[in-house]
């Protein structure tokens, strides 16, 4: 045993049998040095043991505390503690499927001939023949102000009074993130994650050096509220980030019952909640889900969207409801992003202030549950039966779970082979004990071709079960 190891070893007993209690801070590495004798690489090493086995957490300046241990609700936390890696995987996925001959069912996007909107793109032109739309009129942060009170009537209309001041117009649906991760937190800080998410929640952590605790999904509720209230009672989380309507990659809405519970646990414990709800609009029923927004009574909730995802790439338009942060983020966006785009804004302005919109909207939805219904059917039918495939009721995702031998990273591998491409579960979960899944977007037309690529995916995830 290596003299690391022995001290965790030792270190550890005396957190387990209470001599160091629940959030007391240890002694110092240097003090460590002093008092073991052991050298200061080796003191490090035993503090990030025993950090990355749950028992202790660091505080930037302020050293190394022991972790409040609950064995009366045992679950499964998972500590990522060193700098988190991702970037350089989904960069090297990206570059690997923008290919125009993928077929690119691995996509984060929907299928560009839904989206685009004839009328806007009307409204794109009749804009770019005035002048006006090519002066500098005021661009700077928070944005366009009619565009902003469209948005915060939009949320009036759900119950959630707002007015245009609270909201930040920015560059898309990760800008709004990472602008509100940067408003919240420093480097070093914890922040908690859906154990699945969206990779860009990842990519986040990774630019800002957070520290990240991620909870499992609940089989039922989507969040498990437990793992949840665990997780903060045992590290000093600072900050949430979750995906809880049209959940991606998985898919899943969360109940208005479970919010509603969540937003008590932030307010109970004060913890500031990032709520990524770029798919808010891709849902089935008659009803629009609830966001977190409107069962945060104490201005705990930072809310995050898009026009990307229903109106196209191109219109790469976020917002973020800052509340009390707005400033703030307003002068962080101005050293980065520094302003969204003046044209595309009043573009939007336009377009939003009549019924063309809505009339999208519905048409997009109904496509969307048409393609998504065909691909399940077809895949549940064809697939070999230890596979399973994941339907909810909204987006354009379907969530694949393959049997655990078989590395979703090799069926990305050979599908790229024959010019497909799907989304392996590596870049969702970093934890690498997950890598049987995949994610496959569903917004195509079913077609020969496709229906074909869909073929070469039953045939190659076949052979890997039966090897």
């Amino acid at each position: 045993m290596y003299k690391s190891e022995q001290l965790a070893h030792s270190l550890k007993l005396l957190i387990e049998n209470g001599t160091w209690k629940a959030h007391e801070k240890l002694p110092s590495l240097r003090q460590q040095v002093e008092q073991s004798g052991l050298s200061l690489i080796t003191v490090m090493n035993a503090y990030q043991e025993l950090e990355a086995q749950g028992l202790i957490y660091s505080k930037e300046k302020s050293g190394y505390f022991v972790v409040e241990q609950n064995s009366d609700h045992p679950t499964t936390l998972h500590v990522i503690n060193e700098t988190v890696e991702i970037n350089s995987v989904v960069f090297k996925y990206l570059k690997s499927t923008q290919s125009e001959h993928i077929i690119p069912l691995g996509s984060a996007f929907p299928n560009s001939q839904l989206l685009y909107s004839a009328k806007l793109i009307q409204t794109l032109g009749q804009l770019a023949r005035q002048r006006r739309s090519y002066e500098q009129t005021p661009s700077l942060p928070p944005g366009n102000y009619q565009l902003r009170k469209i948005i915060a009537q939009k949320y009036a209309m759900q119950g959630i009074p707002t007015d245009p001041s609270d909201i930040v117009i920015t560059s898309g649906g990760l800008d709004a993130l990472n602008l509100s991760l940067q408003a919240l937190t420093q480097a070093g800080d914890y922040i908690l994650l859906q154990q699945t998410i969206f990779y860009g929640a990842w990519q986040a952590a990774e630019r800002l050096g957070l520290k990240v605790i991620t909870i499992p999904e609940h089989p039922e509720h989507g969040i498990d509220l437990d793992a949840f209230e665990q997780a903060i009672l045992k590290y000093p989380i600072k900050v949430c980030l979750m995906m809880l309507n049209g959940q991606n990659p998985i898919g899943f809405t969360v109940s208005d019952e479970i919010k509603l519970k969540l937003a008590k646990l932030l307010n109970q414990y004060q913890i500031y909640l990032i709520e990524d709800d770029v798919y808010e609009e891709l849902y089935y029923d008659q009803k629009k889900p609830l966001s977190m927004k409107y069962f945060d009574q104490q201005n705990w909730v930072l809310h995050c969207s898009s026009f990307s995802k229903i109106l196209g790439a191109g219109f790469r338009i976020g917002w973020v409801y800052a509340g009390k942060f707005s400033e703030h983020i307003q002068h962080t966006q101005l050293m980065s992003t520094l302003s969204v785009n003046s044209f595309i804004q009043n573009a939007l302005v336009e377009y939003l202030s009549h019924r063309h919109y809505e009339k999208h909207l519905k048409t997009l939805r109904s496509t969307l549950q048409r393609y998504k219904k065909q691909y399940f059917n077809y895949l549940k039918t064809h697939l070999p039966e230890q596979c399973h495939v994941n339907y909810y009721p909204s987006g354009y995702f379907l969530w694949i779970e393959l049997p655990e031998q078989v590395d979703s990273n090799e069926i990305y591998q050979h599908m790229l082979e024959h010019g497909v491409s799907v989304a392996p579960s590596s870049l969702f979960n970093i934890s690498n004990q997950q890598n049987h899944f995949i994610r496959m977007n569903c917004s195509f037309e079913m077609n020969e071709k496709i229906q074909n690529a869909l073929n070469q995916l039953i045939y190659i995830i076949g052979k890997s079960v039966r090897s």
